[in-house]
């Protein structure tokens, strides 16, 4: 079964920033800056876990895993916004 999980981050330092960015694309939906959507299953979620857990700096940097509940049944994925409207990233993203 898949879980749906919002993965955001804050890094300190632009290499392991983009380090971060890099690994994230392969599990998810980039939405925002740090932000990813992502339909783990637990041996996904573990994977992931422990490859953030080699790029990132304990002391300075935080990844928070939020639990949405279960991809199944969900139906279409609805995102709203306030200020900017929310638009679809389909193009891949360079981090500088």
């Amino acid at each position: 079964m898949r879980t749906t999980y919002l993965v955001c981050y804050d890094v300190s330092d632009e290499k392991r920033l983009r380090c971060v960015y890099k690994a994230m694309r392969g599990y998810g939906d980039h939405l925002q800056f740090s932000i990813f959507e992502c339909q783990f299953t637990a041996e996904d979620l573990a994977r992931c876990r422990a490859d953030l857990d080699g790029i990132i700096d304990h002391k300075a940097d935080q990844v928070i895993f939020v639990n949405l509940g279960s991809a199944e049944g969900r139906g279409d994925r609805v995102i709203t916004a306030l200020g900017k409207p929310y638009v679809r990233l389909d193009s891949p993203c360079i981090v500088v």
